[in-house]
């Protein structure tokens, strides 16, 4: 009997440890829904609804290989220890996962687990990260020779006599309600859809349109909550932007020159989606603890409750910022540039401690990837020691990437009687005092004396005693190379990544 142990992975084409374990035996898909998981403070019911879909999609793409996917619910080990007295276990097969530090601690428990009853635990890579890694070097072309070897087809399996079990609700598993009316629908039909649509029709406009919160809503790829949850693999993302590619670079039309703009742009990120995952691969402390000792401290640990109320939902009185907040906490999605802004906001502006603003984004976010997530959140708080401090002013990002103000407005509606040249700055308005106070907020904080504030604070830090040497030290072991990182599908490509610094698209 090889347990099959679905985490992070939820597809059967190009499921590595699902076609190994079906070389071997007879195979048992399971899944293994954990209610202690779903009590941690980074979890949403939004990322039930979307897991659930993935999972109704990979339960019938497992009865066409031949064995359903069998849901049981409860801790890991009472569950594997329940299968094995019926049917001994010979093998549990999963792929490497770079989870929270509760998933980190549970994976701690189930390999004692296995060792002491003699059952090999098998994990295989599932994107371009590297377990156990002794050295950055060489790591963008490692990336690249995983991605292009061949996709692992879908194994013919034999059906067993049990019970496939049922998915429990978002109530029954004690989520708080979660109400998401523009949540992308999950499974892997949707995630090929979304592949399919952005190579071909959406992503021309990409470069251009991807710092909009409204042009990136179609612009952008959308792919990451399927690469988050395991819907699709990186593997047939990058290869199927590598064939458009080759496929544009052949028909050589002048007119296709915004189309392979965007590809680069977007095969790039390819890479830094697994770059930052690795940071927490190697360095789990990353969730908790600042990046550089140096900043420990710098902030309040307990933040102020009012502001981050207020930052949390949409009421700072700084409207292009409270419209992303409002937009992301009804959709799951920000493009990623006004995601570093609502992050930067927080922790400069507004002098919140990132981890608990970053466990609000965590919880909104649909596509929650620990890894990109909190290595981001601490590149955007100035923690890192090794990243260009980056304090967004709110105001200017509202008429750079909001210059109609449509997206403002229609997140914001008390501004309607704002006029359109006072919309980012409504208390310069002749009529301010009419809306705000009564319909909206006036501004909790005044954003240009907080950022000066805070960029002092910040690179007062910079400058002590010992920075330097411990930031070398943090660049060594996290930080990128400059070369090796191949964008258009050839091995060894090198790109210029100083344009290269987003995860992913949102």
């Amino acid at each position: 009997m090889q347990v099959v142990w679905f985490k992070r992975d939820l597809r059967v084409a190009d499921n590595r440890a699902l076609a190994a374990a079906a070389e071997r035996g007879s195979v048992l898909p399971l899944y293994i829904v954990e209610p202690d998981l779903w009590r941690q403070p980074d979890m949403a019911g939004r990322h039930w609804a979307f897991l659930s879909d993935c999972l109704a999609d990979l339960r019938e793409a497992l009865a066409r290989c031949g064995q359903p996917l069998i849901v049981r619910s409860g801790a890991v080990i009472d569950v594997l220890a329940a299968i094995d007295a019926r049917h001994p276990v010979t093998a549990l097969w999963s792929h490497e996962e770079t989870g929270n530090g509760w998933t980190y601690r549970r994976d701690r428990q189930v390999a004692a687990w296995c060792r002491a009853r003699g059952i090999a635990w098998h994990e295989l890579r599932n994107h371009g990260v590297q377990r156990r890694l002794r050295s950055r070097d060489g790591w963008a072309r490692g990336w690249d020779r995983f991605m292009a070897e061949p996709v692992t087809a879908a194994p013919a399996l034999r059906p067993l006599p049990v019970d496939p079990g049922v998915l429990p609700s978002a109530r029954g598993l004690g989520l708080a309600p979660d109400p998401c009316e523009g949540r992308q629908p999950g499974g892997r039909a949707a995630g090929l859809e979304r592949l399919e649509s952005f190579l071909h029709h959406r992503g021309e406009s990409y470069r251009s349109a991807m710092s909009s919160p409204l042009a990136g809503w179609q612009a952008c790829s959308r792919l990451s909550p399927h690469l988050a949850w395991g819907g699709l693999s990186m593997r047939e993302v990058a290869q199927a932007t590598w064939a458009r590619q080759r496929d544009l670079n052949r028909q050589g039309d002048a007119q296709r020159a915004r189309w392979r703009g965007a590809l680069r742009s977007f095969s790039g990120r390819l890479h830094w989606h697994c770059h930052f995952i690795q940071k927490l691969e190697d360095e789990p402390a990353i969730e908790f603890r600042n990046l550089h000792p140096a900043y420990d401290g710098i902030r309040p640990a307990a933040p102020d409750q009012d502001r981050l109320r207020a930052w949390a939902s949409g009421e700072t009185g700084l409207p292009f910022l409270d419209a992303c907040m409002r937009s992301l906490r009804a959709t799951g999605w920000l493009n990623f540039r006004m995601r570093a802004m609502v992050m930067a906001t927080a922790s400069y502006h507004l002098w919140l401690d990132w981890r608990a603003p970053g466990l609000e984004l965590a919880r909104l976010f649909t596509d929650y990837e620990p890894g990109i997530h909190w290595s981001q959140v601490q590149m955007q708080s100035g923690t890192t020691g090794i990243n260009t401090v980056r304090i967004y002013n709110p105001v200017k990002q509202g008429h750079d990437q909001d210059p109609t103000g449509a997206f403002t407005r229609r997140w914001v509606p008390e501004l309607a009687g704002i006029p359109d040249r006072h919309l980012q700055e409504p208390w310069k308005a002749g009529n301010a005092a009419e809306v705000l106070g009564r319909a909206y907020p006036w501004p909790i904080v005044d954003h240009e004396a907080a950022a000066r504030e805070a960029r002092e604070r910040i690179w007062a830090v910079r400058r002590g005693t010992g920075f330097g040497a411990t930031a070398a030290a943090i660049q060594t072991k996290h930080g990128s190379r400059k070369s090796g990182i191949a964008n258009t599908g050839r091995r060894g490509a090198a790109a210029d990544t100083r344009q290269l610094t987003l995860p992913l698209d949102g």
